[in-house]
């Protein structure tokens, strides 16, 4: 039982990281003002904004392909 609550919480994360990942592919502009207050000390650009969804998508499936093999 206890596993499957990890596993549904491995999804969880999996879809949240490919939601904003391409949200912020397609979107940039819409997740502008969220990156200024999460960045503050930076500037936040389109190149980053672009650069952190690719990194999340990478993540997305590198957590989907470890819940797939069972190594969570």
């Amino acid at each position: 039982m206890i596993a499957n609550v990890n596993s549904l919480g491995l999804c969880f994360v999996v879809q949240m990281c490919l939601i904003f990942g391409l949200a912020g592919l397609l979107w940039p502009e819409k997740l502008m003002p969220v990156f200024e207050i999460l960045m503050f000390p930076w500037v936040a650009s389109y190149r980053s904004i672009r650069g952190h969804s690719i990194v999340a998508i990478g993540l997305s499936l590198v957590l989907f392909v470890a819940l797939l093999t069972g190594h969570h």
